[in-house]
This record gives structure tokens, C-alpha cells and sequence, in this order.
């Protein structure tokens, strides 16, 4: 059943379609008497930015109330009797099944895409000399590339199934959003979550910032401008040498995002949701060091590959 992405209150239809699809009309919640859901009238491109942005009302829009069926004002009559509340049931059961496995296909077809890309930008991350010419595809580099990618996929099913584990041990309150709770809806939310992080990384690893000027001459602070020995410390800490802003973007930025994610769909208090994390994280920092020494093939790539394993 849909809810209302503002309050989550329950209700039977998004919106109306009368003549043709569209022709509609929104419903209204009649517990906060807003729009049930206005997304159904939004295209994917802002959808994909309101994900990014990080938006309650587009987590539960995707998660809940995505593929909902409309109700339609004019229906032809049927000659005949009426169908019996047992067929009705059993066509809702059918409607169910199909919209999980619907969405399984989802989670598959997400997991095929973000996984891959998360995969590049590792690979670029460990091998910066390889990737600064990507027509430089060998042998050697295309295996680095499959085991890269092979341990991204590892580690995201221990994530998930960490997360997984944790959601269904915790003394967790039912409330009206968890009578609907499916544990379809967990890698689902997480792989939404991550469309902000893998984002952020990609821009970071095509855009990289240049250490010189377009002249040559490489770029010079000047720290007499300020008096203060603290803002000159503070303004230090920005240095390319002292912050790696991959690092902060997939582990706190990344952490942050599934935290928010996983917190709609679980509807709990924020100590159970970063328990939760926490859980996954641990199977993931696991598997993560198994896998490390083949991933990496040396000490260094290695430790990098631990630095990179937080989501």
C-alpha cells in the first residue's frame, strides 16, 4: 500500500486518471492534506537530483510508492458477477509477488551499474599513472581491473548482508512504515544512498586538481596575509598534501548518506541506524583484508585498497 511521503501515513491511490494517463489528478493525505505523493509527476532527472541532494520525500517515493497503480474514474461495466473478496486478495497477493520481483530486478540492474563504476574509480584511485591515459588498456591493466572489480562486488554483498543481519536482530519499534518493511528494501535504499558518494567520486576522479597554474608556475600561498596563527593552521588543513578528499567523500560523506538512507526505511532512532552501519562495516572491513594482498598485488595498493573499503 502507498503512503504519503510527508507524514507516511497510509492510503489507497497516489493519484486519479480519468480519459487518457495523462489526464490526472493528485491525491490528498487526509492526515496532513498534502499532496500524497508529487513525484508521480516528476521525470527521473529530478528524481536523480533529489537523490543526490538527499531527500526524505524521494527515498520514499522510490521505496514505497513507485510503481503504484492509479485509480481510474471510469471503468466499463462488467456483465456478470462481481468479483469475490477471496479473487481480490489473490489478485492483491499477485500484484505483490510481482512488484518484488520487480524490484529485485531493480536491485540487480543497480548493483551491475554503481558497482562497476565504483570499481573505476578505485582503479583510478590505485593506479593514477595507469589512469591518467585511459587508452592505455593492456592485459595487465584489464586484470587489475577484474579483480578490483570482483572485490567491490565481495565486499558490497558483506556490506549489505551485515546490514541485513543487524536490521533484523535490533528491538526495533513496528510502526506504520515498517509494516511494510520487505528486506528487498535495504540493498535498495543502500545503492540509492550511494548515488550522492559515487557522484562526488567520479567528479573527483576526472576533474583532478591541478597542483600548477595554466602558466606552469605552480600556485603559491602567501600566509602573511593573516595575522592569526590559528585561521593560517585552519586554512592548512585544505592543502592537497594533508586532505584526501576521496578519502572523506566515500568514508564520511558515504557513511552519512547510508545513515540517512537506511534511517527512512528502518524508521528508527539514529543510535539503532548507526548500529546498523557499524555492522556492515565490520563484515566489510573483514572481508576487505582478506581480500587486500590479491585485490592490491603489493603492500601499498593493498593498504590503499583498506583505506577505500569503508562505503
Amino acid at each position: 500500500m502507498p503512503i504519503c511521503i510527508t507524514c507516511t501515513h497510509s492510503i489507497s491511490h497516489l493519484y486519479t486518471v480519468y480519459e487518457s494517463a495523462y489526464n490526472l489528478r493528485l491525491e490528498q493525505c487526509s492526515k496532513c492534506l498534502k499532496f500524497a505523493d508529487p513525484y508521480v509527476e516528476h521525470d527521473s532527472l529530478t528524481l536523480l537530483l533529489d537523490l543526490i541532494l538527499l531527500k526524505r520525500e524521494v527515498y520514499r517515493h522510490l521505496i514505497y510508492n513507485r510503481g503504484t497503480e492509479p485509480r481510474k474514474s471510469l471503468r466499463k461495466s462488467k456483465t456478470g458477477l462481481e468479483e469475490s473478496q477471496e479473487d481480490e486478495h489473490k489478485l492483491a497477493a499477485t500484484k505483490n509477488r510481482q512488484r518484488e520481483k520487480d524490484r529485485w530486478w531493480l536491485i540487480l540492474k543497480l548493483a551491475c551499474g554503481l558497482i562497476t563504476v565504483d570499481a573505476f574509480i578505485r582503479w583510478a584511485q590505485l593506479n593514477p599513472e595507469i589512469s591518467a591515459d585511459v587508452s592505455r588498456w593492456t592485459v595487465e591493466t584489464n586484470i587489475i581491473f577484474l579483480r578490483i572489480l570482483v572485490g567491490c562486488l565481495i565486499e558490497t554483498i558483506a556490506f549489505h548482508g551485515g546490514v541485513m543481519f543487524a536490521s533484523r536482530i535490533l528491538p526495533i519499534e513496528i510502526s506504520g512504515v515498517r509494516q511494510q518493511f520487505k528486506f528487498s528494501l535495504i540493498p535498495l535504499t543502500i545503492f540509492y544512498s550511494s548515488l550522492t558518494k559515487l557522484f562526488l567520486l567520479f567528479l573527483l576522479t576526472i576533474w583532478r586538481p591541478s597542483a600548477s597554474k595554466p602558466g606552469g608556475s605552480p600556485y603559491y600561498w602567501d600566509p602573511s596575509y593573516y595575522s592569526s596563527s590559528l585561521v593560517t593552521h585552519a586554512l592548512e588543513i585544505w592543502d592537497e598534501d594533508k586532505l584526501d578528499r576521496e578519502w572523506v567523500v566515500r568514508n564520511v560523506l558515504g557513511g552519512m548518506a547510508t545513515g540517512f538512507g537506511l534511517r527512512v526505511v528502518l524508521d528508527c532512532h539514529p543510535v539503532f541506524t548507526t548500529v546498523v552501519i557499524l555492522v556492515g562495516w565490520l563484515a566489510k572491513t573483514v572481508v576487505a583484508g582478506l581480500l587486500k594482498n590479491w585485490v592490491g598485488g603489493d603492500e601499498y595498493s593493498g593498504d590503499q585498497w583498506m583505506a577505500y573499503s569503508i562505503p
